[in-house]
């Protein structure tokens, strides 16, 4: 039978449903991951909850599938999953009986076994809740955690823990995903190092807070640790660290980045805002002085450093003031790579209570100005880039163009190098070249193989 596999949201969500499609890869099952592939016995939708606008793209996710499983010609099963289970599964369950199961951020197990027994005639729906009984797997169905990459092969997520103990008074995920729980080093370093043996040459460090890492185990901090040795010892060609929290960084970590080349010079850390009061209001646990000193001892102590960052317009209480104190902090801080999202309320946070007091078309505007800035910002970096030699990394190729990415740069998120290759020169994705820059635009470069 076959299962498709269909991911939505962040890095962390692609991680689990590359977990879960080991389990079924193990168990027998020929595993997709494809949104356009219609013609599988089994569809999950590991869905994301996190903001409006990603609570609507899994809705309506799911609607397109329950429309294909409808107009099927044959039985097929319709399974949902993940943050937005979480959150609303009793309304989902009602809202949408087409689907025939729906599953939290927590039950993978769970999930592999009843599509298993699907798969084998052991599913006996018992109850009008929709819960089920299986019959208990035998030993060599071999459900074991064999994760199946949905990325290119020569990258992959790490993910270091799960959950996240902070109070960030716009976010849903500490009640989605629960308490901060770091995986043991021992184990991250051997999955790095299975990795690396089947062909990963990039390891992206991910998790709801990394700086938060180890703290539950060990007692302290121990990013700076676990970066060490995951250079020391698992073989990979770069290792790029995603979601720093700018509160009480381990400012150790800079010193281990600055010590190993296969570490990135590459910094992902979201500051959401700069005014203190909207700071304070966030419950980010920083104020302005503190964010504008972190910034410059990150890049005292890794020149060179890429810095991204990711912010939010129109919090409730953010005034015109606010708002321009953000849009100068971003003309002088000149990140190098910036995401923004207009502000969503979200039911169960601290900020709920604050209302949603800025309109809809007053957020999209500043996120509009916002991002129209850090274009202007974006271009001029990669205009002073033109004439040099980058080494890239060839993710895939697209019609006449290679695709690649510098060390400035991660998948899915930053921008991305097009590359004409002529011979000699031999290029393919998964390997490493060097380019000469011949073009910049706001979020792309142009170039070709030397």
């Amino acid at each position: 039978m076959n299962v498709n596999v269909i991911t939505l949201g962040c890095s962390k969500n692609t991680v689990d449903s590359e977990n879960l499609a080991g389990l079924l890869k193990d168990a027998g099952f020929k595993v997709f991951f494809d949104r356009r592939h219609n013609d599988c016995d089994v569809v999950i939708i590991n869905t994301c909850g996190f903001i409006g606008d990603a609570k609507e793209e899994s809705v309506n996710t799911i609607l397109q599938q329950v429309e294909v499983k409808q107009r099927g010609r044959k039985k097929r099963l319709l399974i949902v999953v993940g943050c937005l289970v979480e959150r609303y599964k009793h309304d989902l369950k009602k809202e949408l009986p087409d689907v025939d199961a729906w599953f939290g951020v927590h039950e993978w197990q769970m999930i592999a076994e009843y599509v298993v027994a699907y798969g084998t005639s052991q599913f006996y729906p018992t109850k009008s809740d929709g819960s089920f009984s299986v019959t208990t797997l035998s030993p060599n169905s071999h459900l074991n955690p064999s994760r199946l990459q949905s990325t290119p092969s020569h990258y992959a997520y790490l993910k270091i823990s799960e959950g996240c103990n902070r109070s960030c008074s716009y976010c849903a995920i500490p009640l989605i995903r629960g308490r901060h729980v770091s995986r043991p080093v021992d184990e991250i370093i051997a999955e790095a190092k299975h990795l690396v043996a089947t062909g990963v040459k990039e390891l992206l460090v991910v998790a709801q807070d990394t700086t938060f890492y180890g703290i539950d185990l060990y007692g302290e901090r121990r990013l700076a640790w676990l970066l060490d040795r995951l250079a020391t010892e698992c073989g990979a060609d770069w290792i790029r660290l995603h979601y720093t929290y700018p509160a009480s960084f381990p400012l150790d970590v800079l010193d281990v980045m600055a010590k190993h080349d296969n570490i990135c010079k590459y910094l992902d850390i979201p500051l959401q805002h700069i005014n203190t009061r909207m700071l304070a209001s966030m419950q980010r646990n920083i104020d302005r002085e503190a964010t504008l000193k972190l910034l410059a001892t990150i890049r005292e102590r890794l020149p060179g450093v890429t810095l991204r960052t990711t912010l939010i317009v129109g919090y409730p209480g953010e005034n015109d003031e606010m708002f321009r104190e953000l849009k100068d902090f971003i003309a002088n801080a000149r990140f190098d790579r910036l995401g923004a999202f207009a502000y969503s309320k979200e039911e169960g946070t601290p900020a709920e209570v604050l209302g949603d007091t800025i309109p809809d078309d007053e957020k999209q505007r500043r996120l509009a100005e916002l991002m129209a800035l850090q274009d202007n910002i974006s271009f001029e970096k990669n205009s002073r880039l033109v004439g040099q030699s980058v080494k890239v990394l060839i993710d895939r190729k697209e019609g006449e163009y290679y695709i690649g990415r510098s060390q400035s740069d991660s998948p899915e998120v930053d921008d991305e190098i097009l590359i004409s290759s002529t011979p000699p020169h031999v290029v393919k994705p998964g390997t490493f070249c060097n380019v000469l820059i011949t073009q910049a635009f706001e979020h792309d470069l142009m170039a070709i193989t030397v």
